[in-house]
């Protein structure tokens, strides 16, 4: 018999890439989408999947679909995603992460008994980490939390609702810290992205030979996230519930804003001006290097990251070239 795999969020992004993996890797995959949804990110393989209309913010919606679906394995993926726009929306941004999360903890713990007691991932960030302190690079589990951005705080307070399900209610939570990821369906408000759609529009003649661009000078440590969602199955796998586990390149995936940008050009044939945006500044910033170390997770999982930046970068680009 299959196994019964569960993603929330399953058209986004990372959960697009994760179900892919799931159904290669044998699994019976559902995921939980908004009505609202776009889903061209799953199209292709949309009829593979068993997809349940629900809100992680509507706690009997979430009752609803666990009682009728009893996964084996959870991936919390759902969630308001982008940095930025904590800064816009905090309020939507916290409640949307933070109650969402507690909503599906709430429905797992009512419903657990002795046929469904899943393993649940809760998708954490390297923006809980927030302010660090070069003496604390590479940046291990065990660092202090110092959130500076609404999104950090967010995500801090999901870890802490997916320990204390763990310890109150023996809830089976893993927890994973993803630092920067990218790769094909990247959306546009993330650096890399608009750096590659922007690169894909001047090369078809749409827009003037001119990228539009925040903070160059930082250095952050990035995978490509098709190494990390198979880093996610091995949490599910192989790790043991209630840790916490930093998922990331470490010092050979770090590269700043600008040489990921430098990367990309050397890609096309076409010349660019480089502009900085003051949009595209945040209100603060993490340091300037901020480097994870994943020595805990290979350990147990033997996980590895194994796609390099440069493919990375080239299957986003292509990805926007064949978009706009």
């Amino acid at each position: 018999m299959k196994k019964k795999a569960l993603i929330t969020g399953i058209s986004g992004f990372v959960g697009s890439h994760l179900a892919e993996l799931l159904l290669a890797e044998n699994f019976e995959v559902h995921g939980i989408i908004l009505w609202r949804s776009k889903t061209e990110n799953i199209d292709s393989f949309k009829k593979k999947l068993i997809l349940h209309d629900g809100d992680i913010t509507d706690l009997s919606s979430l009752l609803k679909i666990l009682k009728k679906v009893k996964p084996h394995y959870i991936f919390h993926l759902a969630g308001q995603s982008l940095v930025s726009a904590s800064w816009q929306s905090p309020a939507q941004t916290l409640y949307t992460n933070v109650i969402g999360t507690s909503n599906l903890l709430e429905a797992i713990t009512n419903l657990k008994d002795k046929t469904f007691d899943p393993v649940v991932q809760i998708a954490g960030s390297s923006e809980e980490y927030g302010l660090v302190f070069s003496r604390e690079i590479p940046i291990k589990e065990t660092n202090p939390l110092r959130p500076i951005s609404p999104y950090g705080v967010s995500k801090v307070a999901e870890d802490m609702l997916a320990l204390q399900h763990f310890r109150s209610y023996k809830i089976k939570t893993i927890i994973t810290r993803a630092f920067n990821h990218s790769g094909p369906r990247r959306g546009e408000v993330f650096a890399t992205s608009t750096f590659a759609k922007q690169i894909a529009e001047i090369e078809k003649g749409l827009k003037k030979p001119v990228i539009y661009h925040g903070n160059l000078e930082a250095k952050r440590d990035f995978t490509d996230v098709r190494d990390i969602v198979r880093a996610y199955l091995l949490a599910v796998l192989k790790c043991k519930p209630g840790e916490v586990y930093n998922i990331c390149s470490g010092k050979k995936g770090t590269f700043s804003i600008k040489e990921i940008l430098s990367i990309l050009l050397s890609l096309t044939d076409v010349s660019v001006k480089l502009t900085k945006d003051t949009k595209r500044m945040r209100p603060s910033d993490t340091p300037s290097i901020l480097v994870g170390d994943h020595s805990k997770f290979s350990l147990i999982t033997g996980w590895k990251p194994t796609i390099n930046i440069k493919k990375t970068l080239n299957d986003l680009l292509d990805y926007w070239r064949e978009r706009v």
